[in-house]
């Protein structure tokens, strides 16, 4: 049997440990609860925050943030306990919101790029979290090459 990637589901967890803040830094900043964004000359903090693409569905980009992180968080670090380790839902749970984080990333990155017009250091920070844990995810996939994943430990 193949033995559940845990080092990795830990850099999981802590990638979604600092995507989490970030996102809360957001969303404080969005309740107006913080000042002006502390980032970068000419404001593109406070320019994206204040578009119309903050807010997705009606719901503050920064708390979809929040919640995805912490979602994540809780899915990789249970996964990477002794008891959650071998827990069938844990892999493709990871795999799946993984890619749903690193998806919208890209389509946020593709707004501030083309669309606003302007950075946010704090966005750019969550879309390359986004991204690394979406490469780490990948290893929960079974191998691709031929045979079972039973097979492929068996020979190597």
């Amino acid at each position: 049997m193949r033995r559940p990637p845990v080092r990795l589901r830990m850099a999981v967890a802590a990638l979604s440990l600092v995507g989490l803040f970030v996102s809360v830094y957001l969303l404080l900043n969005d309740l107006g609860l913080t000042g002006l964004a502390a980032c970068s000359p000419g404001g593109g903090c406070d320019i994206v925050q204040s578009s119309p693409y903050s807010s997705f569905l009606g719901v503050p980009v920064a708390l979809l943030g929040v919640l995805g992180y912490l979602v994540l968080f809780a899915v990789a670090f249970l996964g990477s306990q002794p008891r959650g380790v071998g827990a069938d839902w844990v892999g493709p749970s990871i795999v799946a919101l993984a890619t749903v984080a690193f998806v919208f990333s890209a389509y946020l990155t593709a707004l501030e790029a083309w669309v606003i017009r302007a950075w946010c250091p704090y966005c750019v920070v969550s879309a390359v979290l986004a991204t690394l844990i979406f490469a780490l995810s990948l290893a929960e996939l079974p191998p691709l090459r031929g045979g079972s994943p039973d097979e492929s430990d068996a020979h190597g």
